[in-house]
């Protein structure tokens, strides 16, 4: 397998991964300091609890977020970046310039 085919096939799991329905607005809500499942909810307009709950526990498991159990009355439940998740920083950040130049507010792509 050449150089070339492994940067092919790990950027289309990378973009397969951060580029699912709602997996970056997950990641882009815990970077903007949503924490706890309803703040994240919050956050992303049209989630279903079913998907946010199977996006969380994706991201989890690929190590991007992990789940931190807080020891209250009641137990508390928060998402936090991982090493690997606060890499993706300026992914995001370059991605959320971009939309801003180039992505209409009703979701339609155009010129700015």
């Amino acid at each position: 397998m050449t150089e070339a085919h492994l940067t092919c096939s790990r950027f289309h799991v990378a973009v397969e991964l951060i580029g699912a329905r709602w997996s970056g607005a997950i990641i882009q809500a815990v970077f903007a300091g949503r924490h706890r499942y309803a703040e994240i909810k919050e956050f992303i307009d049209g989630v279903s609890d079913t998907m946010l709950a199977q996006r969380l526990r994706r991201l989890e498991g690929e190590g991007i977020i992990e789940r931190r159990v807080i020891p209250s009355s009641p137990v508390r439940v928060e998402y936090h970046l991982t090493d690997k998740g606060l890499e993706l920083e300026p992914v995001i950040k370059a991605l959320v310039d971009w939309s801003g130049k180039w992505i209409r507010p009703s979701g339609a792509a155009g010129e700015a």
